[in-house]
């Protein structure tokens, strides 16, 4: 009997409060004065800026109309930061929002023994310790430069649903809670003063179903207070180019989509980003290729170009899904990579962690050495490497990724010429490391690239130059590029110079089997090598 009328609570705690919840868009944000109004004034603001600019929302109009600008070709280079919430409970994941309130989780089982069950404590109990006491966003910035990037990216709102901006839309921002400070500007004028490029992401689509399995059981996101954070909750589908590893992919194929009143929050809170941020670059994550998004896609897309284009700007949209038309947008690959030259700009985007893209204790990091060699392959074929940090929740941010930053920027310092302002080389590369299982659209999954090796060359040309760069130093100097035989047909001319740009003396041979370089003995854990090649 105990058992049944568990079940009864049960079911009447998930009933009642999801009908409350999920019955009105609005309601969930009805602690914000003229909330309707205010969605209403900006959808409204969408369409008069369509209607007001060159691009209009067709995917025609906007396929004609975009390129991605020059600025971004020459950068190669940006820092994406996700921050938020999650880095207080700092486990295992910035999923830890979401998988705190799945059943079977780890972290649902990590909450439970550390901070009690879900109704009691709950993801909103988290963000009175977000304080962000240390936060300082010039010296973020200097590190970012130091390290050599030119573009910063930070995260706008995870699909948590807490905003890192101020917003006018919702309460549950880091303006009104938590740090009480606008952290997304703060860092959009710390970049800008420092000559940075700005743009800012949006996972908040993913927020309509992100705390579903709340609704299962007795926890707070059935209480109608905290419905501006939770959100509607609701039980929905992946889109059908999402990954098969999602969590909980296998309890979210039963497709319910968002409400119209979610939607046009959607686009209230994307124009609000453009409008006040003015960000040059907006990366959307996956949830956006969902079909219901189509029709808000090419809208936000109208509406943002035409404003970037009063700036004498082109913006640039990211994305990593089926959600844009190609040469409408620019294409992105999460963890990942393409396995060939592509003639259109394309980004990856990584983290300096390995296992999380927010802040968690005891993660893993990449060093420097690897993710210099990722850098240099993703531009050799026509990309850019947007690679992430995770502060903690004090604002600092974690040393191990300082060392790796610093240790970019000591390797740009000397090599960078190979990479900035450049372009593709007739030909990428050549080596024997094979990329490995290749998804829809040439994407490589990063989990199967494997190291590289001493004969993985790549190229990238500039003016005059062309660059050469070794992935892995060989230990005992011998190179052999087999690309740049004598009489290839990749070279207009004979070659004149060849220098190694980190100053070693180098001797070199055009041979009928390829160009033999003998670089000075590297030790273990050497950075890769940049040639620069000169022709008569």
């Amino acid at each position: 009997m105990a058992r049944i009328n568990g079940l009864i609570r049960r079911v009447a705690v998930v009933s009642v409060s999801a009908l409350a919840l999920m019955g009105s868009g609005a309601a969930a944000q009805s602690n914000v004065p003229d909330y309707e109004a205010k969605v209403e004034t900006k959808l409204n603001e969408i369409q008069a800026g369509i209607a007001s600019g060159p691009f209009k929302s067709d995917w025609d109009s906007l396929r004609e109309g975009y390129r991605t600008p020059d600025w971004f070709r020459d950068a190669k280079f940006g820092i994406f930061i996700h921050w938020g919430v999650y880095s207080v409970p700092a486990f295992a994941n910035e999923w830890y929002s979401r998988n705190m309130y799945v059943p079977g989780n780890p972290a649902y089982e990590h909450h439970l023994k550390t901070y009690g069950p879900q109704s009691k404590f709950g993801y909103k109990d988290f963000i009175p310790m977000f304080k962000a006491e240390k936060f300082d966003p010039s010296a973020w910035v200097k590190l970012f430069t130091d390290a050599g990037a030119k573009y910063v990216i930070p995260v706008a709102e995870h699909c948590d649903g807490f905003a890192m901006y101020d917003s006018d839309l919702t309460v549950w921002d880091a303006a009104d809670m938590g740090p009480k400070r606008d952290v997304v500007g703060e860092i959009a004028k710390a970049a800008r003063a420092k000559g940075m490029h700005f743009g800012l992401s949006s996972h908040r689509a993913e927020h309509s179903w992100w705390y579903y399995m709340g609704r299962t059981y007795d926890s707070d996101v059935n209480d109608p207070k905290y419905a501006g954070l939770y959100g509607p909750a609701h039980r929905t589908g992946l889109p059908a180019d999402a990954p098969t590893n999602w969590p909980d992919s296998g309890q979210l194929q039963n497709w319910m989509p968002p409400s119209k009143a979610f939607l046009n929050d959607w686009s209230a809170r994307t124009t609000e980003l453009i409008d006040k941020y003015s960000p040059e670059l907006i990366y959307f994550d996956w949830w956006t290729s969902a079909p219901v998004y189509e029709p808000m896609m090419r809208d936000t897309a109208a509406y943002y170009y035409n404003r970037s284009k009063a700036r004498n700007e082109q913006g640039i949209i990211a994305y990593k899904g089926s959600q844009f038309a190609e040469g409408s947008a620019l294409f992105d690959m999460e963890r990942g990579k393409t396995d060939a030259l592509k003639l259109t700009p394309w980004q990856s985007d990584t983290s300096v962690s390995v296992h999380s893209w927010g802040y968690a204790q005891n993660d893993t990091y990449r060093t420097a050495p690897s993710l210099i060699a990722d850098l240099i392959d993703i531009v050799s074929k026509n990309g850019n490497l947007l690679l992430n940090v995770g502060p903690k929740a004090d604002g600092t941010i974690p040393a191990e990724i300082t060392t790796v930053l610093k240790g970019m920027g000591q390797w740009l310092k000397v090599n960078g010429e190979a990479i900035y302002g450049t372009r593709p080389f007739k030909y990428f590369g050549e080596g024997s490391t094979k990329s490995g299982q290749v998804r829809v659209g040439g994407q490589v999954e990063e989990s199967a690239v494997k190291g590289f090796g001493p004969d993985d060359i790549r190229f990238t040309t500039k003016g005059d130059n062309l660059y050469a760069m070794g992935l892995d130093r060989p230990k005992d100097g011998a190179v052999l590029i087999k690309t740049l035989y004598a009489g290839n047909p990749y070279l207009d001319a004979p070659i004149k110079s060849i220098e190694l740009l980190d100053g070693g003396k180098i001797t070199w041979q055009q041979t009928p089997t390829g160009l033999k370089i003998s670089l000075p003995p590297a030790g273990d854990g050497a950075f890769p090598y940049a040639l620069r090649i000169r022709t008569n």
